[in-house]
């Protein structure tokens, strides 16, 4: 405080000028402001992109963007990942081991222990919170999933969300995957975006717009202050979805099959030296539950289907490129692109989730829950044509995945190279080389090579709590030198109970088995450094490597809080006891906004409920709806009767038409054995049942229940047709949901039983 003023004097702290009676007699002073002078920073994160579909990594899809990026850019050929999304997203954003940053999971599940958090630590400042911190424009679009889905509702803590964690604008999806023609929930900013979606919506586009709006934006108001784009596609995570433009550039594309495109795209990847010329193909997956049959023995009629899955992903993936080139012209019109830091790459490898021969009932391939019967219908047939459109949800068979994959074994969820290394391009000519780079770089290595790069420190502190030690290191010195060594010698992994270490060329893994111990007969050894397919177990020559990496990797385990290992017992479906009050009844009015899919899921899910809506008068549409075209419900009123149409997974069953009579319209649904429910719409003057038919369990309903609408992507496709989303035009006073008993077969309620046991046991 200058020492003129009187003693008695408060709030001139920090003024840097002088304080007299009037302002003659005074001088101004302002605060210096924060203006970074460092390039932009882009980061395009796809999902579940495998190694070899782009084009500078061996793809043979139209990816020209891309082509370009890495013609002027940096390939890292040797980069790696952890083997899930969420994992993932934690570790690039933070720096920090996923387990350390509270995700040793995706954000689906909730047993109660630090790696199991699935909220970013408040001791681990993201990259976002450090570039802004120097005085950057942070924009995020797409998927997020770095907040577990209990905490994704509208009364939730919002610690979690983008903007609670370093991002000034945010549009996207919280959840691990949406419809990319029918977005199931939409948050902007920290609110839900409640938009309607027009004919021939497309998600990617829809994101690329807002995207480069944030950019103009910025750029009508600043000249120059750099930003930070995180570009997190939904695609291409199923189920996927394409447009019908981009579909008719890949009809017929792949009826050579699988086989044929990963020997073709191993052999470009060779012959643009991003493997050794003596590496090896490995033979076709063949672990039990992973195999992948010759294509040749496949039917006509399994080929046919089959190619036409792969279309679909090739079109929504040239969609991403497309998207990526607009990103690029739109740095280049405001004259920034060579001084932009440009960063393309995948969370994970491809996934083998469509299983062997792909699924058009995503949601219901989707179900892992025990004790659903092996009757379960995981593909509902739909006609060639529709698929990939707004009337499915797919995913290609793993044949695919394997070929996407290329040259490596295995998929999503594994830690062999198959879910961990994809590709990575990273393009600043104003700053770096073009060429390739063969060293191991690791996801925690992104944050601080990208703030390096910047010239931006990190913060040493997040909300007056000193920042953890980060884990990764900067890749710099190999970006800057082909020559260089990696400063990344080693690296333990675990997702799910699969395992691996790598250590200076050595990698141990395993392929966890549930129910199986946890011991070292699990490991398998690869001197990957001359063997980076992993065709060549090597633990019987080498068992003194092996039992080296395997107490490296049990030490690197206890200094990165992964235990305890998910054993895969009911304490795996645990939840939250506060987290309880999402199963008491709700009373949702006309306006209310979609509700949230987890929040919606609680009310009916494994159980009985009933709904119950209040009219007053005549009137016709929707009084509520709870689902999508991938799996719902939804009561309506047209020409004077209700009706309920129930899609089970793709195949939809209707009441008929029951006269109206009081001014309550109910569903009562009871929860049956084998995963069933049957259903009856009571009017007062008249009832109709349906089922017993295949319950909504797993992430179905995906979308949340709206009332007075279908607002979100149509229960029943004849009714949208007819009546898009068709409001209610009468009087509709509530909508009011009762939860009632569960099933003896819920999760959670056996979690809960056995968790109780427990408890009197000790």
């Amino acid at each position: 405080m200058p020492p003129s003023l009187p003693d008695n004097a408060r709030g001139y702290e920090g003024f840097t000028g002088r304080v007299g009676r009037v302002f003659a007699e005074s001088r101004p002073g302002w605060p210096v402001e924060r203006r970074a002078k460092g390039p932009n920073v882009v980061v395009v994160l796809v999902d579940d992109l495998g190694y070899a579909d782009i084009g500078p990594f061996g793809g043979e899809i139209a990816t020209p963007a891309l082509d370009a990026l890495a013609a002027g850019g940096l390939r890292l050929t040797n980069y790696h990942t952890t083997p899930l999304c969420s994992p993932s997203r934690a570790a690039l954003l933070t720096g920090l081991n996923p387990h350390r940053a509270g995700f040793a999971f995706p954000a689906n599940s909730d047993p109660g222990y630090p790696a199991y958090s699935f909220q970013l630590p408040d001791n681990a400042p993201s990259l976002a919170e450090s570039l802004r911190a120097a005085g950057y424009a942070t924009f995020a679009v797409g998927k997020w999933h770095l907040t577990r889905d209990a905490a994704s509702h509208d009364a939730a803590d919002r610690s979690s969300w983008p903007l609670q964690r370093g991002f000034d604008r945010y549009f996207g999806s919280l959840e691990g995957l949406t419809n990319l023609h029918h977005p199931h929930r939409l948050v902007w900013d920290n609110s839900p975006y409640d938009g309607d979606f027009p004919e021939g919506y497309y998600l990617t586009d829809d994101l690329t717009d807002r995207a480069t709006r944030m950019i103009d934006t910025l750029r009508a108001n600043d000249p120059d202050k750099p930003f930070f784009l995180y570009f997190a596609h939904h695609a291409m995570h199923g189920p996927l979805g394409a447009k019908d433009s981009d579909l008719q550039r890949y009809r017929g594309r792949y009826a050579e099959g699988w086989d044929a495109i990963r020997e073709q795209r191993f052999a470009k990847q060779l012959a643009e030296g991003l493997f050794p010329a003596d590496t090896a193909l490995p033979p076709r997956n063949s672990e039990p539950g992973k195999d992948v049959p010759p294509w040749d023995e496949l039917s006509v009629a399994q080929q046919e289907l089959f190619a036409r899955y792969m279309e679909v992903y090739a079109a929504s993936l040239d969609n991403v490129d497309q998207s990526v080139g607009r990103i690029v012209e739109t740095l280049r019109k405001h004259g920034e692109l060579d001084n932009t830091i440009i960063v393309f790459t995948s969370d994970n490898g491809a996934t083998a989730e469509g299983g062997p021969e792909g699924t058009r009932s995503y949601f219901s391939q989707f179900v892992h829950v025990p004790g659903v019967p092996s009757t379960w219908e995981r593909d509902v047939a739909r006609e060639l044509d529709l698929l990939g459109g707004p009337q499915t949800t797919i995913h290609y068979p793993r044949g695919w995945a394997q070929a996407s994959n290329t040259p490596f074994r295995l998929y999503k969820f594994d830690t062999y190279a198959g879910g961990v290394r994809t590709p990575f391009i990273v393009h600043w000519p104003a700053g770096l080389d073009a060429g390739l780079r063969h060293q191991y770089v690791y996801v925690t290595d992104v944050t601080p090579t990208l703030l390096e790069l910047a010239g931006v420190p990190r913060l040493d502190a997040r909300h007056g709590v000193a920042s953890a030690d980060e884990d990764g290191v900067s890749a710099v010195p190999v970006l800057r030198d082909s020559a260089a060594e990696s400063p990344h010698t080693s690296q333990y992994t675990e997702t799910g109970g699969n395992r691996g270490y790598y250590a200076d060329g050595w990698k141990i893994v395993t392929r966890h088995i549930p129910g199986k111990p946890y011991d070292d007969s699990e490991w398998e050894l690869y001197h990957v450094a001359t063997d980076p397919a992993e065709t060549t177990n090597v633990a019987a020559e080498h068992p003194e490597k092996l039992a080296e990496l395997a107490a490296a990797w049990e030490s690197a385990a206890w200094n990165n809080a992964v235990f305890p290992l998910n054993d895969h017992g009911p304490a795996n479906d645990l939840r939250r006891p506060a987290d309880d009050r999402l199963e008491q009844p709700v009373t949702l009015y006309p306006g209310t906004p979609l509700l949230e899919r987890y929040r919606s899921a609680q009310l009916v899910q494994f159980r009985d409920f009933v709904v119950e809506a209040g009219v007053d008068g005549g009137g016709h549409g929707v009084l509520f709806a709870h689902g999508d075209q991938g799996g719902g419900y939804v009561v309506y009123v047209e020409d004077g009767a209700a009706h309920l149409s129930y899609n089970a997974y793709g195949v939809v069953h209707r009441s008929g038409a029951v006269p109206l009579g009081s001014g309550v319209i109910r569903l009562s649904a009871r929860a049956l054995p084998d995963f069933q429910w049957s259903f009856v719409l009571d009017t007062g003057a008249g009832s109709a049942e349906v089922g017993p038919v295949a319950q909504l369990i797993g992430l179905a309903p995906f979308t949340g229940i709206s009332v007075g609408a279908d607002r979100g992507g149509p229960v029943d496709w004849d009714l949208h047709q007819r009546a898009g989303t068709f409001p209610y035009s009468g009087t509709l006073r509530h909508v009011r949901y009762e939860p009632g008993p569960q099933a003896d077969y819920d999760p959670k309620l056996i979690a809960r039983l056995w968790a109780e046991a427990e408890r009197v046991y000790d």
